[in-house]
């Protein structure tokens, strides 16, 4: 067990109603850029997950991150990672942009 929190589509919405990139709260989605181009959330973050430990420099370890992907594991992955080194409000969205489009807007594509 991980020991990141995880949150459900419907559960991030109910904290954070409206992702964007100026809020406390960043929606970090770790997909590859071909993945985002089939489905988004307006407002995330996005950098692939294999870019992470390049670019750490550009997450405020101040404001709470939730991981998001296609289906939750890639996400939990980096969730971890951020956690090991020195992130200290970082959340999993469960399911991922498959979950967030079942659950909160279908007309985002699955795939």
């Amino acid at each position: 067990m991980s020991g990141i929190p995880e949150l459900s589509p419907a559960e991030f919405r109910a904290r954070w109603p409206a992702p964007d990139a100026g809020s406390a709260t960043i929606l970090l989605d770790v997909r590859e850029p071909e993945e985002l181009a089939v489905a988004a959330v307006a407002g995330v973050v996005h950098i692939p997950m294999g870019e992470i430990p390049a670019r750490l420099a550009e997450l405020d370890r101040d404001r709470t991150i939730v991981c998001m992907c296609h289906g939750g594991v890639r996400s939990l992955r980096v969730a971890e990672f951020l956690a090991a080194n020195g992130y200290k409000h970082v959340f999993n969205l469960t399911g991922g942009i498959d979950a967030w489009s079942q659950q909160i807007d279908p007309a985002i594509p699955r795939y």
